[in-house]
């Protein structure tokens, strides 16, 4: 059985029009998805949903072969146990440097000893390059480093599988460099994640299957050479074409 499970998920924003429509999709543990598709095409919505930030309304979800209740609360904390999820905003505290930022949420929410936190959250920094940034305020970080203390963050609650919203869309283009180097190190230890981006060309080289999605459904998904290179339905042909131009 596959560790992560969506079988004909379907969900909206307000109980009418879908933005996700029988979504089906199967994710192996140590697997990179890569979610690609045109904007408001369902991407990120699915990444919501699986944290239940948008409840669905039809489907099944599955973590290692546990069902997950959306409308139970207790399932939903579980849930969230094994999902981490990184967006495109850092959303750090600007009042917390880069070592208070990641050992806060183990700290307080998880109710673990601070010492052995920030001892963890120590590690992580240093696993995402940002050694010598421990004591940094975010406002003394570039934004490519905040954004990799975001992901350190999320690292801290020791989550199965990371999500990762367009991580670096609101980066400057040489920025971009050093997130998307994380990435690459996480996808070799072994992390198990699910990638929005736009950016093509990591798509296709860091993921292990590319998801196409379009107006909330997924068209099309296979390994990523067959995808960028042998696109088999209309709808992708004529999006790779478009993109692959630029």
């Amino acid at each position: 059985m596959s560790f992560l499970r969506l079988e004909n998920l379907s969900a909206s924003h307000d109980g009418r029009t879908d933005v996700l429509r029988d979504v089906s999709l199967a994710v192996e543990k140590g697997e990179v998805v890569g979610l690609i598709g045109p904007s408001g095409s369902g991407k990120s919505s699915l990444l919501r949903a699986l944290v239940g930030l948008l409840k669905p309304r039809a489907g099944r979800v599955t973590v290692a072969g546990q069902p997950v209740d959306y409308a139970s609360r207790a399932s939903l904390r579980a849930a969230r146990d094994r999902f981490a999820i990184v967006f495109q905003q850092y959303n750090l505290f600007q009042n917390m440097t880069a070592l208070r930022n990641v050992a806060i949420a183990p700290t307080l929410v998880k109710k673990r000893a601070a010492r052995e936190v920030e001892a963890e959250a120590t590690r992580l920094l240093e696993r995402v390059g940002l050694g010598a940034k421990l004591h940094a305020y975010p406002d003394e970080l570039s934004g490519g480093q905040q954004q990799r203390v975001a992901i350190a963050r999320a690292l801290a609650l020791k989550p199965d599988i990371l999500l990762l919203d367009e991580v670096t869309s609101a980066l400057d283009p040489e920025l971009v460099t050093e997130v998307l180097d994380a990435i690459r190190a996480l996808r070799d230890e072994g992390m198990t994640m699910l990638v929005v981006s736009h950016e093509m060309a990591f798509i296709r080289e860091v993921a292990s299957t590319v998801v196409f999605m379009d107006q909330g459904a997924v068209v099309e998904s296979g390994p990523p050479a067959r995808i960028f290179d042998a696109p088999e339905s209309p709808r992708l042909r004529d999006f790779t074409a478009k993109i692959l131009r630029h």
